[in-house]
């Protein structure tokens, strides 16, 4: 709705009131300089009195300007103030927030999840290079722009390397529903909480819901400390059970346990969601039972053996081996009181995984290379899947329509090289096998974000 011209600068004409956010209102101008809609953040007027307030809204402002450019971040244009108000200013997006998608629409489709987690990955990532912690990430701060990719916003209580800390630990800042345990009980948060926070994100958008979700914020926040990870794929049958394992380590209560990198979760979170797809997958998916030829049968016993051993080691990772297990749970005690109670059982040593499957022969087909480094893709190994799938390339180079092969050589290459963090050389491999696989999504995404890392 439109309101008073003089609550911002000349320079804003036309200002409606588009939201609000924790220290503000949002408005909608037009720069007469720059010639477009802007968004214009202005420090609401019952904190513009308090030096500390005032201060924390101007270090928003240039936190967020540090990655301003970075893909996946909104561009700040200006930060200044106003009639005694500060006032930020930055690009308008107006496709709405995931947060409205989520309330009309519930859980959203797994391949438009990845795009969109994986576009704001890539602005936390780049974020916490330049030191640089969110504080709340949330579905509403994750926007929409006119193409449909998603920005995130609102650095508002962020903190940055450099500036001085506005915010004292044992201070609870953020959102309830997007805690992290060390943010509910009042501790200093780091990139650990923003990826925490990423991933409820992540759950809600998958299942329609927060995993814990609840009425009572205090009750929310408390069971981020205390409660085990809900099983995502008991929510929703239409989810595979490898979920669960992503997500037991995205929202592990010990920071020091959860990903390194938003985009390394991202990745996790595909390859659960897919079951790491190839093209042998599809083929052997699309074929009738009789026209199986007996070349599949042994890659995809590799396959099946590589998923039990990643299996295994995923159980060994989460139980700490022999260490001692603890569980805690929180019951009501006497007086309305609460009480915590904590069981140790102690893990017998796991059994050893298996071996990874041998080195191909010299002298081995391209398809035994291809299918040989996807069996160790599937272990995470992909140091010793690099080579097979090098040499699978080369050896396959030219088939083209004759043989699918070349184009699962190709996205299993460049899957590898994005995974080992070598982006650059991944992309050409990426393109080739969507030029031989126009109709598969996944060598486009893992292109994109590849380009993006």
């Amino acid at each position: 709705m439109p309101v008073s011209a003089q609550l911002l600068p000349p320079r804003y004409r036309s200002p409606r009131r588009a939201g609000s956010g924790a220290m503000g209102d949002i408005y909608v101008a037009t720069d007469e300089v720059l010639g477009r809609d802007v968004a214009v953040k202005l420090l609401a007027e019952r904190y513009a009195a308090d030096t500390g307030i005032r201060q924390r809204f101007k270090r928003e402002g240039l936190a967020a300007a540090r990655i301003s450019g970075e893909p996946g971040a909104l561009t700040i244009f200006d930060v200044g103030e106003w009639e005694d108000r500060p006032f930020i200013v930055m690009e308008y997006v107006s496709g709405g927030s995931l947060e409205e998608r989520i309330r009309s629409e519930g859980a959203q489709p797994p391949e438009r999840v990845l795009t969109w987690l994986g576009e704001a990955a890539t602005a936390l990532d780049a974020a916490h290079r330049h030191g640089i912690v969110h504080r709340d990430i949330k579905p509403a701060n994750l926007l929409l722009d006119d193409r449909g990719e998603v920005r995130v916003a609102d650095f508002g209580i962020a903190s940055a390397a450099g500036f001085d800390s506005m915010t004292l630990t044992g201070t609870v800042l953020g959102t309830a529903g997007y805690l992290s345990p060390e943010q509910a009980m009042g501790k200093r948060a780091a990139p650990a909480s923003d990826l925490y926070a990423l991933g409820v994100v992540a759950y809600e958008l998958l299942s329609g819901e927060r995993p814990f979700e609840s009425d009572s914020p205090t009750t929310e926040a408390l069971a981020h400390v205390n409660a085990p990870v809900p099983s995502i794929a008991e929510r929703r049958a239409n989810l595979p059970p490898e979920l669960d394992r992503v997500f037991q380590r995205a929202l592990a209560k010990d920071p020091e346990r959860r990903y390194g990198s938003a985009r390394e979760f991202v990745a996790d979170l595909r390859d659960a969601l897919t079951n790491r797809p190839t093209g042998l997958t599809a083929v052997l998916a699309s074929e009738e039972p009789a026209q199986r030829s007996h070349r599949y049968l042994v890659p995809l016993a590799l396959i099946l053996a590589a998923g039990v051993a990643g299996a295994i080691v995923a159980a060994i990772v989460a139980s700490g081996g022999s260490d001692p297990q603890v569980v805690t749970r929180t019951v009501a005690g006497p007086g309305g009181t609460t009480t915590v109670e904590r069981t140790v059982t102690r893990q017998a040593t796991p059994p050893a995984p298996p071996p990874p499957p041998p080195p191909a022969a010299a002298g081995a087909s391209g398809h035994t290379l291809n299918d040989n480094g996807f069996a160790l893709q599937r272990q995470g190994n992909y140091a010793a899947a690099l080579p097979l799938l090098q040499q699978a390339v080369q050896k396959l180079a030219g088939t083209g329509p004759s043989d699918p092969y070349e184009g699962y050589a190709n996205y299993n290459l460049g899957y590898t090289l994005y995974r080992l963090g070598r982006c650059d050389e991944a992309v050409a491999y990426l393109k080739r096998a969507e030029h031989l696989e126009p109709d598969r999504s996944e060598p486009r995404a893992i292109r994109k974000q590849a380009q993006r890392c």
